[in-house]
């Protein structure tokens, strides 16, 4: 079998204006020894220039001259680092609220996300809303680091009452399928991050990295039935290969196994997978999360943005589609507006049908009606399709689950939608 083997884990944070969440990044790429000899000068030079009698770690990834100059974060900043374990990718999202578009797409490619709190403050509005997201894009790996620990003096008492605050939103909250580990640090000094600190000798737990090395991946990959939509079809202009196609894509959750009766939308033809290839290697099956290529035993006509199911497994299908919608242009979204619906590889022409109501994002669960959505706004909405699409729900197949809108006109990205 071809299996995902990436062992890289891809992490978002999350956290309110000054909570440290670059300074917590930049402290585990010192402390992993991940930084460059060059990046690492850069900061100590900064430091030294601004006054600092430490070392400003926030400097390793607020990569804009605004971000620098404001001390806050703006952009989804990607880092990479590895240790001999494995890989990450850290997605440094925004914790304002102007900035909740940013947010939501740094972490909806998640497996891991790490809500920061600053110790002084306890839980706050944008905690409240950062782990509603968290909620809301069903990740299942969440990571509370009660941060600054250093400046309310390692209270143990204060650090308690911070869980126990959490804790409430945890037991109000609809989507119970998360581990959500609390963690005291001071991401400044290093406490806790990478190493263990005598300063919190009274936290038996591991230190943040010590976790995130030991998060199992077959925890965390999403149970979900198999999904093949073609990305390319392969059809190759040698003698050797004449009469050869192929189709290739990432397979969405599930195993396919040679020989598996397979069902083609949106025409609905049935055949049988005859090979499975990894570049010049055949195999006999394939789990979620890996790039390959198929053949079929029948010659089925096969495009671009098909979709390749299980027969004993089918999606759904409708030309009319309820799903949440965060909104990310300057024009707020109004009734009758069309898009195109871009569902993975496929393209589909979409009008918004109705807009139900406004989510509150403080995890109160409380709902607005409202007859617009502005920038960074999440809503309930239906959307009339010109053409069926066959789809999972978002929180049984994330990658089947998820859309994006395009303006029409100018070509951008509009919105991204979680399909109910």
């Amino acid at each position: 079998m071809i299996e995902n083997k990436n062992k890289v884990l891809k992490l978002s944070t999350a956290g309110s204006v000054d909570d440290g969440k670059s300074t917590l990044i930049g402290r585990i790429l010192y402390d992993t020894n991940s930084l460059t000899d060059d990046k690492l000068e850069a900061i100590e030079r900064n430091s030294k220039q601004k006054g600092f009698d430490y070392l400003d770690f926030s400097l390793a990834t607020d990569g804009l001259v605004a971000e620098r100059e404001q001390g806050i974060t703006i952009d989804v900043a990607h880092i990479y680092f590895s240790t001999s374990n494995r890989s990450y990718i850290i997605a440094d999202t925004p914790g304002h609220v102007e900035y909740t578009r940013n947010m939501v797409t740094g972490t909806s490619t998640s497996q891991v996300s790490i809500i920061l709190i600053d110790a002084r403050k306890g839980v706050i509005e944008q905690t409240k809303r950062h782990f509603f997201i968290n909620n809301l894009l069903r990740t299942k790996e969440v990571v509370v680091a009660v941060n600054k620990m250093d400046l309310i003096d390692f209270d143990e008492a204060k650090y308690n009452a911070i869980v126990k605050d959490f804790q409430k939103m945890i037991a109000a909250s609809d989507y119970k399928n998360q581990n959500i580990t609390f963690i005291p640090v001071s991401a400044l000094n290093g406490d806790n991050v990478v190493n263990k600190s005598e300063n919190l000798a009274w936290f038996k737990g591991e230190t943040m990295m010590e976790h995130l090395e030991n998060i199992r991946m077959e925890d965390i990959q999403e149970k979900a039935k198999a999904r093949f939509q073609v990305q390319t079809v392969i059809r190759p202009k040698t003698e050797e290969f004449h009469d050869f196609r192929g189709y290739a894509g990432k397979l969405k959750g599930g195993e396919l196994k040679v020989g598996d009766d397979v069902t083609i939308f949106p025409s609905g033809r049935k055949s049988q997978i005859k090979s499975i290839s990894f570049f010049d290697k055949a195999y006999l099956a394939a789990s979620a999360g890996s790039s390959i290529s198929i053949t079929l035993m029948d010659d089925v006509n096969v495009s671009r943005g098909d979709l390749i199911v299980k027969s004993d497994e089918l999606p759904k299908e409708t030309k009319q589609l309820k799903a949440t919608i965060c909104w990310m242009d300057n024009q707020p979204l109004e009734v009758s507006s069309t898009f195109f619906l871009q569902h993975g590889a496929k393209l589909v022409k979409s009008k918004i049908k109705a807009i139900d109501h406004k989510i509150s994002t403080d995890n109160t669960g409380e709902i607005e009606k409202v007859n617009q959505l502005n920038m960074n706004d999440l809503g309930m909405t239906e959307i009339q399709l010109a053409q069926p699409l066959h789809f999972d729900s978002y929180s049984d197949n994330k990658g089947n689950g998820a859309f994006i809108l395009i303006d029409t006109k100018s070509n951008t990205t509009a919105g991204v939608g979680f399909i109910e």
